[in-house]
This record gives C-alpha cells, sequence and structure tokens, in this order.
C-alpha cells in the first residue's frame, strides 16, 4: 500500500468542481479512414492526445460495428485553431488506422490507448482483448496491457508493438483481465500503472515496477514483460464501485507527478474525474488527492449514447504554459476535448493535501 493511501481515502467527498471547460466532440460519422474499405467508424470513442505545436495529435479508439465490438486504433491530426475556436464538432477529419489486431494478446480488440513520450520517443499503452476474451470456460486474463513504439517524424502506421505486461506468477491465475494502464519513468526507474481485476472482484489500483531499462524494453519482437512489486495507491470511496487510471501524468518536477483517475459511482455507475499527486522516492506516496470530483458528465454528448454518463480520458497534453487539453471518451460514443489550468487543478488537490 502507498504511503498516504488510507488518508486519502478518508478525504474523498461525494461532491463536484468541475474545472475543465468543454471544446467540443468528434463523432465517427466525421471521421473519414483513409486506409480501410469502410469509410467511416460507427463510434471513436476514449481518445488519447499529443500537442506538437499548432496541431493535435489524436489517438481514437475505432469501432467498425457493434456485433463483436472490436477495437482498433486511429491516428488524425487536428489543428490546435480547431479546438480552441471550438469546431472541431462540425469539422470533418482524415484518419489511419494505425494499431489494430494482429497477436494473441490482441486478437479481440485495441482498447483506449494511452500516447505519451519517453526520450526520443512516442508510446502507446493499449488494452489487449487477448485470445481468452470471449472464451466462456476460461475467465483469466481476459485482456493485457500492451505497449507500441514509434519515432516522432513515423507515419501513421509505423508502430512497432514491442510488449504485454503480467503480474507475478502467484497473482496470474486470479487475474480476471488487466487494463488502464501506461508507463512512467523516474531517475531511471520504470513503473506500470494498471488497474487488475481479480477473481475477488476487486479492481486494484496498482503501481509496479519493470526491471528492464527503457532501451531493453523497446528491444524488436512482442515479448512478455513479468513486472513487480505492485503497490496499491489507492482504492475506492465508499460512494464508489471501482476505480481506474485514467490518463498519462503530468509531471511537476523530479519523482512527482499528478494522475487523473476514473471512477464509477455504486448508484447511477456513472463515471467521474479525480486526480492524486504522487511522489515516488524510496517507496510512492500519495502527497494528495482532491476531495471533490474534477470533471462530472453534463453535457449532451457525456449524458447521452451508448453508456449514459461516462467521461473516460485517456489523455493530456500541455498547449500553453499552465493550460492543458484532456481527450476523453464521452456517453462510450465520441471523442471529446477539454480544456483546465493546472493551477485550478492544483488548488483542488490542496484541499486534500496529505504531505
Amino acid at each position: 500500500m502507498a504511503n498516504g493511501a488510507a488518508e486519502a481515502v478518508s478525504k474523498r467527498l461525494f461532491e463536484s468542481a468541475d474545472i475543465v471547460c468543454r471544446l467540443g466532440a468528434i463523432s465517427g460519422n466525421r471521421v473519414f479512414l483513409n486506409n480501410y474499405p469502410i469509410d467511416n467508424p460507427r463510434t471513436v470513442l476514449n481518445p488519447s492526445i499529443l500537442v506538437s505545436g499548432e496541431e493535435i495529435r489524436l489517438y481514437l479508439r475505432v469501432i467498425i460495428g457493434y456485433y463483436m465490438y472490436v477495437s482498433g486504433i486511429a491516428e488524425t491530426t487536428v489543428p490546435l485553431e480547431d479546438v480552441l475556436n471550438r469546431n472541431i464538432s462540425e469539422n470533418t477529419y482524415s484518419a489511419t488506422l494505425s494499431v489494430y489486431p494482429s497477436t494473441s494478446y490482441d486478437l479481440w480488440g485495441t482498447e483506449d490507448p494511452r500516447v505519451f513520450q519517453i526520450k526520443d520517443k512516442v508510446i502507446l499503452t493499449y488494452c489487449g482483448r487477448t485470445i481468452n476474451y470471449f472464451n466462456p470456460a476460461l475467465r483469466q486474463e481476459r485482456t493485457v496491457p500492451m505497449l507500441a513504439v514509434k519515432e516522432p517524424n513515423e507515419p501513421s502506421h509505423g508502430w512497432e508493438k514491442k510488449a504485454f505486461f503480467r503480474l507475478p506468477s502467484r497473482w496470474r491465475g486470479h487475474v480476471i483481465s488487466d487494463k488502464d494502464s501506461f508507463l512512467v519513468e523516474s531517475e531511471g526507474q520504470l513503473f506500470l500503472f494498471h488497474r487488475p481485476h481479480l477473481d475477488d472482484e476487486g479492481h486494484y489500483l496498482l503501481v509496479s515496477r519493470i526491471s528492464q531499462k527503457f532501451e531493453e524494453l523497446i528491444q524488436n519482437g512482442v515479448k512478455e514483460i513479468q513486472v513487480s512489486d505492485p503497490v496499491q495507491i489507492l482504492w475506492p470511496a465508499k460512494f464508489e464501485e471501482k476505480i481506474g487510471w485514467a490518463t498519462p501524468p503530468i509531471r511537476l518536477r523530479p519523482k512527482e507527478y499528478v494522475v487523473l483517475i476514473h471512477a464509477v459511482g455504486r448508484e447511477m455507475k456513472a463515471y467521474k474525474v479525480m486526480a492524486v499527486q504522487l511522489e515516488f522516492d524510496q517507496e510512492i506516496s500519495v502527497k494528495a488527492v482532491t476531495p471533490r470530483y474534477i470533471m462530472v458528465p453534463q453535457t449532451p454528448y457525456e449524458v447521452f449514447g451508448d453508456r449514459p454518463h461516462t467521461i473516460f480520458p485517456c489523455g493530456v497534453s500541455c498547449y500553453q504554459d499552465d493550460k492543458y487539453l484532456i481527450s476523453y471518451g464521452a456517453a462510450d460514443h465520441f471523442a471529446a476535448i477539454g480544456e483546465f489550468n493546472l493551477n485550478d487543478l492544483l488548488a483542488e488537490l490542496d484541499k486534500g493535501r496529505i504531505f
């Protein structure tokens, strides 16, 4: 258990102070797939985001058909001006199907991308629906965290799958699924943020160590990486059913990060967003938590869709000083973008300060 975890849970309140300004949402019929025989996906959702100058790269989870709900990941470029002027809901964008099922570890779908950078590489982690996903006789490792890498200037189809991650062998027989993953490198040590669902029906918000160096991790071939020393960072408040990692972190200073978390309520099953401030030293510490939710469903495209009252962030990126864009799935049917100021987020964290 992380230092300060119990204190953080005790500070949680069933209240909200929404700090995110909504900028619009993209629907599937406004995305044109330029390398696939079907022009438009049925649905786009759960996007990740990277801001590069005056352009935004969005990484969309795309659904072609609802029969098996199999997902791919498509990359599109959006002018930053389109977002800030709130024109993304009206415009149409060309996208390239970039990462899709190709191994036994992601045969039934590549879901919920998280994109970030480590050293000079662009990193994509995603949830792979394994070959076991629809097997009723095998309720084990139905999903695994997966890693793909490309060079910053590589084209959209330049992703190479490098690894999938598993818990230590003593846990493995109890893992039903493992989702919501991304990597953090702190002082040369790699950590995997992930959220296993175990056969006790618990969903565990974990950070685990990776013994390999980053350069080893991205060598050729899809390899199994066993993580170690899993630490539980937080658990649901009494009014929540489960929680999971949302976006890759915002780095405040060496060893300190702010990470967004999604939480599912017990009563309405609504997805809302909170945040924690973490410090990586000899041990992992929860330095602060937002007592109130900082983002809750409110617009029509967040409240009404394939899964009502759902906000599912997968990306966050700074575009100017302390201004950040957050990309998220809305009602499991749209790829949406919002904006927030880091100072507003830090002010909410100060209200739940532990260390």
